[in-house]
């Protein structure tokens, strides 16, 4: 009797997805699992999709800040998901926070597991399973009501130990080597987690070490939208390149690895940052969740909490960048997908 292999749903709705789950769904591959891919087309998914050689089907979109049209959005999406769901019928269903995804798989009593790294999101149904970082208490994802595990390091640790650098992205921008290249991430205004005070010291920031001599800002807007505030706000730096922004989408490793620092609104990029020993600086004001806690105390990231901070912390000096990046080895990946694997071979 021929065995069947067992199918693995997964939802991609944020840019950082994508490179977090390409090493898993290999993995999974390898394993004899079958992964359907489903994908928003919003904050350069798909282009990111694309770039990784990901298969995927496109559905939904973001429908901005306001919170009645998010709602909408999400029962919009979780309606559009369901032909392609009940045709596939698969075992699983696997995500980093797709609120549609675990909808629709609650509805349709599909075992879900939600990858989590962040304790302070809300959902309005919960998932079966919830795997998180160790440095998160299980405690705190008490209210998700579901079946908790936990995997070593950070999610950033599944993919940055099989990055190489590709020096042409410095060529490709159009970057002097006497840059002082600083890349910076805008606050995700349009998150349900947004603070208001991250829009503002975002402003001050660019406007503080875009005055500084031989600074060359890597910009990277969430969206067309950003994009263009962007290039009307600092119109000036703009013109003159000071401020960068790629006219397509960039290898956001790559770009950190030859950046001499980071700062962003977010957490992936600070995290990713962190993870290649680039120093980090995070303009989030929202709540700092356990991880990010947990790099700033331990000397990997700094949390700027003002303008004054800006000025009298950033080290403005130029990165040591090695071609070659030294291959370290994690347990994080092996963890997620045995815990994948004993979850779906087992339910």
């Amino acid at each position: 009797m021929e065995h069947v292999r067992k199918k693995i749903w997964i939802d991609l709705d944020n840019s950082p997805h994508i490179p977090f789950f390409k090493p898993i769904i290999n993995e999974l591959n390898n394993m004899g699992y079958i992964a359907n891919l489903t994908a928003r087309d919003c904050f350069q998914v798909c282009g990111l999709a694309d770039r990784f050689n990901l298969r995927y089907v496109r559905i939904g979109r973001h429908y901005g800040k306001n919170k009645v049209l998010k709602f909408i959005g999400l029962l919009f999406r979780t309606l559009q998901l369901m032909p392609i769901i009940l045709k596939e019928k698969p075992d699983l269903a696997l995500s980093h926070g797709s609120r549609s995804q675990i909808l629709l798989a609650s509805l349709l009593r599909i075992p879900s597991i939600l990858i989590a790294d962040y304790e302070h999101s809300t959902f309005i149904v919960h998932p079966t399973y919830t795997i998180i970082p160790d440095v998160i208490p299980v405690s705190s994802v008490a209210s998700l009501k579901s079946r908790v595990f936990s995997y070593p390091g950070i999610k950033e640790d599944v993919y940055v130990p099989k990055f190489t650098p590709d020096p042409k992205i410095i060529e490709e921008l159009g970057i002097d080597k006497k840059d002082l290249v600083i890349t910076i991430r805008p606050p995700a205004t349009e998150a349900h987690y947004h603070n208001s005070e991250s829009e503002e010291l975002f402003k001050l920031t660019v406007d503080f070490l875009g005055k500084k001599p031989n600074t060359r800002i890597i910009m990277l807007p969430r969206n067309d939208k950003q994009a263009i505030e962007i290039k009307k706000f600092w119109q000036e730096w703009y013109k003159s390149c000071k401020i960068i922004i790629p006219d397509h989408v960039v290898d956001g490793l790559n770009l950190i690895w030859f950046s001499d620092l980071v700062i962003s609104g977010g957490g992936t990029m600070n995290r990713e940052a962190a993870a290649l020993g680039v120093p980090v600086y995070s303009i989030f004001r929202g709540v700092i969740g356990s991880v990010d806690r947990y790099l700033a105390e331990n000397g990997r990231s700094i949390i700027f909490e003002n303008i004054k901070d800006v000025q009298t912390k950033v080290k403005l000096e130029h990165r040591n960048k090695p071609v070659f990046m030294e291959k370290g080895k994690s347990d994080t990946l092996n963890t997620i997908v045995t815990i994948i694997s004993k979850i779906i071979d087992h339910d």
